[in-house]
């Protein structure tokens, strides 16, 4: 567990851009790391040089406070310089975060002596190709999802696994997810739930129609090719962030990204486990009967 030869002396600490509350915990976290004498660059999300920090891997170690929509855009900037992450909880499940907003000083403490583990999770590498030609690239924490826009009307979806015709399916969408998204859109759609170490691409159809319904959980080494064959609106969409609109051919290819998230943490790995079954009934947007 130990993780002495790790050196933070350049930190990163990074709020949801509409946040006013996080900003203010932030700034009572840099002045107690600055105390410590720790070099600290501070801001919100979306701040070009902030992001540029961290992805070129001028920091040390990313601070990020907010909830899981935080956490995963922490992960895209920090996976490609490989820069830990240390979630502070603000939000309502925090199935990716590590500590709540009352325990950071203590975890910080923890951190500087090296005192946790670092928690790699497998991220999506997703290419469209429209003509023979790259249209765009993203790299998923949670998932990748290639859905039916605006018309309330099925798409058709041909789905290839390795350059081999898997299936052809009819439905509202189609999830590539990692384990880590595997307690997201794709448990929502009755996908299977994997552990977050495990390097697996979960596959699920959403409302398929007379077409296959089972999930499917392939191997880190498959390339998945999903072509459009629809004449409505098609989108695809990377860890929910804003919809591309995808034409009839399109192809998509996802396969397991050369990038991974490190997360630190201090639980033991079957934490993952201890906290699963009480979330299982915590949806902040379900009113319980009393």
């Amino acid at each position: 567990m130990p993780n002495k030869n790790l050196n933070f002396d350049n930190i990163a600490i990074a709020v949801h851009p509409l946040n006013l509350e996080a900003y203010s915990l932030a700034e009572e976290i840099g002045a107690f790391l600055k105390i410590m004498g720790k070099n600290v660059q501070l801001g919100k999300m979306d701040e070009p040089d902030l992001r540029e920090g961290i992805s070129n891997g001028s920091q040390d170690l990313l601070i990020a406070l907010g909830g899981d929509g935080t956490m995963l855009r922490a992960g895209h900037i920090a996976a490609i310089s490989s820069t830990p992450i240390l979630g502070i909880n603000l939000g309502s499940f925090g199935f990716l975060t590590e500590i709540q907003r009352d325990e950071w000083s203590s975890a910080l403490d923890r951190v500087m002596i090296g005192d946790f583990r670092l928690e790699k999770r497998m991220m999506l590498q997703s290419t469209l190709l429209r003509d023979g030609k790259e249209f765009g690239s993203w790299t998923a924490l949670n998932d990748a999802v290639i859905s039916r826009g605006e018309t309330i009307r099925p798409i058709q979806l041909v789905i290839e696994i390795n350059n081999r015709h898997l299936s052809t399916i009819v439905a509202d969408a189609v999830i590539a997810s990692t384990a880590t998204g595997s307690t997201a859109y794709a448990m929502a759609a009755g996908g299977p739930i994997l552990s977050p170490e495990l390097r697996n691409i979960i596959l699920v159809p959403v409302a398929p129609h007379l077409s296959i319904e089972q999930s499917l959980v392939l191997s880190e080494n498959v390339c998945i090719a999903v072509i459009i064959n629809t004449s409505h609106q098609a989108v695809i969409s990377i860890d929910g962030q804003s919809a591309v609109n995808l034409v009839n051919e399109d192809r998509i290819e996802i396969k397991a990204s050369d990038h991974a998230t490190s997360f630190i943490r201090f639980h033991d790995p079957g934490y993952f486990y201890r906290n699963l079954i009480p979330y299982m009934d915590q949806n902040p947007t379900i009113k319980k009967n009393v």
